[in-house]
């Protein structure tokens, strides 16, 4: 891998993470995950073959800004599905405790 391609990947999955943004502002989950799972790729690309490429200079720069905004973005997706997320934990709950209890007084109504 050259240092070319190791900043076209970067650049990829800053705007990958850009476009996850989006669509986590408009609560679009499905597109969403379908993004998250091209930037894991991206991602995985770059663990396989990044550490062998020295960058210096410009490529680094470079490399730092893409890093910058992946981060940036991906503090605002968090703040925007962490909230989410714990809804929907607490609605998973309660409809497992729901069942639970169902299946407890079903069982003691037919005995």
């Amino acid at each position: 891998m050259t240092g070319e391609e190791v900043i076209s990947i970067y650049e990829k999955v800053a705007v990958i993470t850009h476009q996850m943004l989006a669509a986590a502002r408009e609560y679009d989950w499905e597109q969403l995950a379908e993004l998250e799972s091209q930037c894991a790729s991206h991602v995985a690309t770059l663990k396989r073959g990044e550490s062998a490429v020295p960058l210096t200079g410009m490529v680094r720069e470079q490399k730092v800004k893409f890093i910058r905004q992946i981060l940036a973005d991906d503090r605002e997706i968090r703040t925007i599905t962490e909230p989410w997320m714990e809804q929907l934990s607490v609605l998973i709950k309660s409809t497992g405790t729901e069942r639970k209890l169902a299946q407890a007084y079903g069982a003691n109504q037919s005995g």
